[in-house]
C-alpha cells in the first residue's frame, strides 16, 4: 500500500479541537516551569476560551499553542506527556460512552465513530486484519513538523486509557507503526509502545491481538452508554452540519477562476436567501467574508511561491485594483508584505 498523505479536508482556520485540551496543555506547561501567559502569545486565544467546556480552537491556534509549549518547556517528548493527561474522563461524554461499553471492540467502535467531535483534523479507522486489530490515524491537515507531537498525543492517550482499564495485557504482542523517523527521545515511547515500534511506515497504526476484542469492560452499563452515545450523536450531527455548509461555501469560492461569486450568488446556488446563509454561517462562528479572506490568502500565498508573477499582477488576479490595498491586506493576514513572504518562501 502506498503512503497516504493528508487529504487537506480542513483549513488551518477551521475549528477542529476542543479548547479544553488546550487548557490541559497549558496546565502541563506551567507544571513544567513554563510561563502560561507566554504560552498564549501569538495564538489569538483568549484565556477565557480555554476554560470554556464548549469552546473550540482552530488548528492554526492549536498548532501555535503546541509550538509555544515546546519552546516554553524545551521538552521534545511533550506530546507523550500530554497524551498521558488525556485520560478517558477528559473526553467528556465520549469517555463515558467508551468506559461503559460492553466489550473492547464496542469501545473502539465508539472511539472511531465520535472522535472527530473532539479533534476533527483526524479520522480514526478500525478494522481486523488476520490476527490483528488495527486502529489507524488518518490526518486531514498536513501536520508537518508537528506530526510526532500530534500522533504521540493521540496514540499515548488511547494506550493510557487501555492501561488504566485493562493493564498491560492489551499491548502484549502488539505493534505500533509510525510514519515519521525515530525521534531522539524514543525511550519515552517504551512504557507505552514497548519495543514493538516501526518508524517511517506508510501509515500511523496501533496493532494489537484481535483475541482481546471481546474482553468485557469492567464498567459496562448499557443504559449509561446509550445516554452518552445519544449526546455524542448530537454533537456529531452539529459538526457534520457545519462541515457541510462551510465546505460548500468554501468550495464555491475556491473553484471560482475568473470572478469570485458574491454572497448573494452563493446563497442563490444553495437555494437560500442571503439573510438565511448569513445567519447559518454566523451560527458556526464564521461568515462569507471570513471564508473569502481565507481563500484569498491561500491563493495569494500559492501564486507568490509558485509563479513569477509580479505582486501587481497577483493583486489584479485576486480582484484588487490597487496593489497597495492588496499589500495591506496580505500583511494583515500573514504579518508580512507579499515581497517578504516570497523571499522567505
Amino acid at each position: 500500500m502506498g503512503k497516504r498523505v493528508a487529504r487537506n479536508l480542513y483549513s488551518p482556520k477551521d475549528e477542529v479541537v476542543l479548547s479544553h485540551y488546550g487548557e490541559i496543555l497549558r496546565q502541563l506547561v506551567v507544571e513544567r516551569g513554563g510561563n502560561g501567559e507566554r504560552l498564549l502569545e501569538g495564538t489569538g486565544i483568549r484565556p477565557a476560551v480555554l476554560s470554556n467546556a464548549e469552546g473550540r480552537l482552530s488548528y492554526q491556534q492549536f498548532s501555535s499553542l503546541i509550538r509555544n509549549a515546546l519552546r516554553e518547556t524545551h521538552e521534545p517528548a511533550l506530546g507523550v506527556f500530554f497524551g498521558q493527561r488525556l485520560n478517558p474522563m477528559t473526553h467528556g461524554v465520549l469517555g463515558q460512552a467508551v468506559m461503559t461499553a460492553s466489550t473492547i471492540q464496542q469501545a473502539l467502535e465508539i472511539v472511531v465513530k465520535y472522535y472527530k467531535t473532539r479533534f476533527s483534523a483526524i479520522t480514526l479507522n478500525f478494522r481486523v486484519e488476520g490476527n490483528f486489530a488495527v486502529l489507524q490515524l488518518d490526518e486531514h491537515i498536513n501536520f508537518g513538523e508537528l506530526k510526532p507531537f500530534i500522533v504521540e498525543m493521540l496514540f499515548v492517550s488511547i494506550i493510557e486509557g487501555a492501561l488504566v482499564l485493562f493493564g498491560p495485557r492489551l499491548t502484549e504482542g502488539g505493534m505500533t507503526h509510525l510514519s515519521y523517523p525515530q525521534p531522539d527521545y524514543v525511550e519515552h515511547y517504551r512504557p507505552f509502545f514497548r519495543d514493538q515500534m516501526e518508524f517511517e511506515q506508510p501509515l500511523n497504526q496501533l496493532r494489537f491481538s484481535a483475541q482481546f476484542l471481546q474482553l468485557p469492560m469492567a464498567m459496562a452499563n448499557p443504559v449509561a452508554r446509550q445516554l452518552a452515545e445519544r449526546e455524542c450523536e448530537e454533537q456529531l450531527r452539529e459538526l457534520q452540519d457545519k462541515e457541510s455548509l462551510v465546505a460548500q461555501v468554501r468550495q464555491m469560492l475556491e473553484n471560482s477562476e475568473d470572478r469570485i461569486p458574491s454572497m448573494d450568488e452563493i446563497a442563490d446556488s444553495l437555494c437560500v436567501t442571503p439573510r438565511t446563509l448569513r445567519r447559518q454561517l454566523q451560527s458556526f462562528d464564521t461568515s462569507y467574508q471570513d471564508l473569502l479572506t481565507e481563500v484569498l490568502c491561500q491563493r495569494a500565498q500559492h501564486l507568490l511561491l509558485s509563479t513569477n508573477h509580479t505582486v501587481e499582477e497577483i493583486a489584479s488576479q485576486l480582484g484588487y485594483q490597487d496593489p497597495s490595498n492588496f499589500g495591506r491586506a496580505f500583511r494583515r493576514w500573514t504579518g508580512l508584505s507579499p515581497s517578504e513572504f516570497r523571499q522567505r518562501g
